[in-house]
């Protein structure tokens, strides 16, 4: 890798000089693995890329692409994010299955029918238009002229803090994990909606994958302070962002199944990368 290229992409991401050791330790391990997939298949190899909440993975994913561009492959990358469902679609959910549903970011609060479509187009001759989900509108964006990609392209990223999990056996669902659970869930209906979803319309989205790279923290407690520093920087960007009670109150929808992708996935991931609480692998 051309030691340009890095220069070049440390400057255009505004990174620090410590995230060289992230590229050298991470992101290339992870385009070797991709590279290896693609060329063993002789076609696109999609590649999930696993991690909590503030964990890197969108950084890592763009570093990812370039080095493999840099490497004369195509890639592209697809974020789980860019499929949640809109608002109104949510609400609806709200009011038929569980009020916690409003929330983005659990399964069965994305578009896995186009999530698959995606996947599979980029597998094939012609040009997709890239999903995009505004977050400040709370709904899908229209295209612009950089979603628009040629296909097909050699490696797929897709990224996600849930990609390829696995539902949670049923008797793992009784207990509450935390004050959310406990207060907002009592009888379960949310958590038992969201494994269902795990274990029905994400599974065949999930099994488009060729590889699975995990990364995990020393533990959930750093992925609340992970979250944070996120808000943080949205906060002086744009002025707005959530209190710390918010941020915790969010982040505990996500607490059940990342514990259990941290106990259940790295025994079948392709590649598990340990990061301590800064961010840097291990």
């Amino acid at each position: 890798m051309r030691q340009s290229w890095l220069d070049d992409f440390l400057a255009a991401e505004d990174l620090p000089e410590s995230f060289r050791a992230t590229v050298e330790r991470i992101c290339t391990p992870v385009a070797d693995l991709a590279e290896e997939a693609h060329r063993a298949l002789g076609r696109t190899a999609v590649i999930g890329l696993c991690g909590p909440q503030g964990s890197g993975k969108t950084t890592i994913a763009a570093a990812v692409c370039a080095i493999l561009r840099d490497r004369g492959l195509t890639a592209a990358i697809v974020a789980l994010d860019d499929l949640y469902l809109p608002k109104d679609e949510r609400m609806r959910l709200a009011a038929e299955v569980h009020p916690l549903l409003i929330t983005r970011g659990p399964p069965g609060t994305h578009d896995t029918a186009l999530g698959m479509e995606v996947l599979d187009l980029l597998g094939r001759s012609g040009e997709l238009t890239m999903p995009r989900f505004d977050k400040a509108t709370d709904t899908r964006r229209p295209p612009t002229a950089s979603d628009h990609v040629p296909c097909p392209v050699d490696v797929v990223l897709f990224e996600g803090w849930c990609i390829g999990a696995r539902p949670q056996p049923a008797e793992a669902l009784i207990a509450p994990v935390n004050d959310l659970e406990r207060e907002e869930d009592p009888d379960g209906r949310w958590r038992t909606f969201v494994n269902t979803a795990l274990d029905g319309a994400y599974r065949p989205l999930f099994a488009r994958l060729h590889r699975l790279v995990l990364l995990t923290p020393p533990g959930f407690e750093v992925v609340v302070g992970w979250r944070a520093e996120q808000e943080a920087k949205l906060r002086a960007r744009t002025g707005q962002g959530m209190t710390e009670a918010a941020i915790a109150r969010f982040v505990a929808h996500y607490e059940r199944l990342t514990r259990w992708i941290l106990e259940e996935a790295p025994g079948r991931a392709d590649m598990v990368i340990p990061l301590t609480a800064d961010r840097t692998p291990k």
